[in-house]
């Protein structure tokens, strides 16, 4: 893996009480609590936030959401804006996520729209892309990533590009108890990489971090984090319990010796 810093996300999808994200964080807290070699980024869901970012203050865990609106305020009933998200001390949003997708059928214009506001609240985005199980046995992974990494990323500044973070999640690795290859990951991440690089500029797209979003857990992530590539993960089943996580943590902490 290169010297960029390594990232863990902990994607906690809509599990977690304000008071069971409590007592896993402190869990966290003690464990890496002064990790510094690793970026955390714990993403609970709307009604967490305010409680694991009192848990977290004054440590090295940052806080994120799993989503946002791209308006500031309105008549959006059920959603949040990303004032409301700096309010509650949250630093990153995850954008995009293939379930956002798939299952409330947000667009790539959309997502889009999210990652500029995010951007200009000074929130950093983390911007899911991937594809399905039929789009990889048909061969158009590389055409589906390059759409939703160059749609994803319209209009982004270049002054801003190192604010964002990139999360590649080949669907039909999430929860299926399939994990692309290690050789797999780090060709798709080798090309998001390629991709940035012709936005922004070598020098840019070098400090970006591209995070690995397909099932990455303790007996995997040594493998994936030695990847050129791989920056971290966005974590989903492995960030509910705060063994698993801390080994995912320290994982990526052993990367940056190699």
């Amino acid at each position: 893996m290169s010297k960029r810093t390594p990232l863990i996300a902990g994607n906690w999808k809509m599990n977690k009480t304000a008071t069971e994200g409590t007592d896993l964080v402190k869990a966290l807290v003690a464990a890496v609590g002064t990790e510094s070699a690793v970026q955390i980024v714990l993403c609970p869901p709307f009604t967490a936030l305010s409680a694991v970012s009192a848990v977290a203050e004054g440590t090295h865990l940052a806080v994120g959401a799993q989503n946002m609106h791209d308006k500031p305020n309105g008549a959006f009933t059920g959603e949040v804006s990303a004032a409301m998200l700096r309010d509650l001390h949250v630093t990153h949003v995850i954008l995009g996520h293939s379930e956002r997708r798939s299952i409330f059928g947000e667009d790539d214009a959309f997502i889009n729209r999210k990652v500029n506001a995010a951007l200009a609240a000074s929130l950093k985005p983390i911007l899911c892309v991937g594809e399905l199980l039929a789009e990889r046995e048909a061969g158009t992974t590389k055409e589906v990533v390059r759409r939703q990494v160059e749609l994803g990323l319209a209009g982004v500044p270049a002054g801003k590009s190192d604010q964002v973070i990139i999360a590649y999640e080949p669907v039909w690795a999430i929860g299926t108890g399939k994990t692309a290859t290690p050789a797999m990951a780090q060709e798709v991440h080798a090309f998001i990489r390629s991709l940035l690089v012709s936005q922004f500029g070598a020098e840019a797209a070098g400090r970006i971090r591209i995070l690995y979003g397909g099932s990455m857990k303790p007996d995997n992530a040594d493998a994936l984090l030695a990847e050129q590539d791989i920056d971290g993960g966005l974590i989903g089943g492995a960030s509910l319990e705060a063994k698993s996580f801390v080994e995912l943590v320290t994982s990526a902490a052993k990367s940056l010796t190699r």
